[in-house]
């Protein structure tokens, strides 16, 4: 596991807690080794001699407690051995203050963080800077640390649900955006479907003016045909009435 990356958050330094080694107890839990061995000692150390507690260190200790309660120490292996890294119980400064201050400006700039907007990486930062004056603050005077982590875990809450809310209208906006698309491909399709209409009729009106003009000329040349017809019947006829008168003067014998 790769140790954890550098933070704004003040921490001790690391120590092992534990390794593995190839002899191990029937239950096969590790062997403990105190934090220091971490600086290369073979031997072990004997335990300081016990004393009674006083009321100073047994605020200090429910001090320290309070802080890891409020900021866990974080783990991490290293093939076999665990280490542990708690956070600084000293005391800050001024310039401990204003040296976070800038190094959370620096921070900002080489990580790129975006000034605007949803940000993971400034929203990190600015957490290790808040969980970092807490600590302070918890050093100083316990009860305000934890009304400080407070108000950090309600921070930590509400930014999920802005988030979700900024999805969720994001979503509404696109599926409002396409709706809209949608309706105006519709209005241009209908105002297409009513130009097209428009030329239909007008087709339709020429052709029907066609037809009507085709109907007059057919009428017309019926009447004149019939009529044709009638005055060569009636040639016709005159014509037979001629011969017949005239046949009829042949074969009438003379007297």
């Amino acid at each position: 596991m790769i140790p954890p990356a550098e933070s704004l958050l003040k921490y001790d330094n690391p120590a092992l807690i534990s390794k593995s080694t190839d002899r191990e107890s029937p239950k096969g839990r590790p062997l403990k080794v105190s934090p220091q061995q971490v600086g290369g000692q073979s031997t072990p150390v004997p335990p300081p001699p016990k004393s009674e507690p006083t009321s100073t260190d047994t605020t200090e200790q429910e001090d320290e407690e309070i802080l890891n309660a409020i900021l866990p120490p974080r783990e991490w292996t290293d093939g076999t051995r665990l280490w542990v890294q708690q956070v600084s119980s000293a005391p800050s400064t001024r310039t401990d203050v204003i040296h976070l201050e800038e190094l959370l400006d620096t921070k900002l700039q080489q990580r790129q963080a975006r000034q605007t907007g949803i940000c993971p990486v400034r929203r990190e930062l600015y957490s290790q800077c808040f969980d970092e004056l807490i600590r302070q603050v918890t050093i100083k005077c316990a009860e305000r640390g934890l009304l400080l982590s407070r108000v950090r875990d309600e921070i930590q809450m509400t930014i999920p649900a802005y988030q979700a809310l900024n999805e969720n209208s994001v979503a509404f906006g696109t599926r409002k955006a396409l709706q809209s698309e949608s309706k105006v491909d519709m209005e241009k399709k209908i105002t297409d479907l009513d130009d097209e209409k428009l030329e239909l009729k007008k087709q339709l009106n020429q052709l029907k003016s066609q037809r009507d003009a085709i109907e007059k000329r057919e009428t017309e040349m019926r009447q004149t045909e019939e009529k044709n017809h009638v005055e060569e019947i009636q040639l016709l006829k005159r014509t037979n009435l001629q011969i017949k008168t005239q046949l009829e003067l042949i074969l009438t014998p003379k007297k």
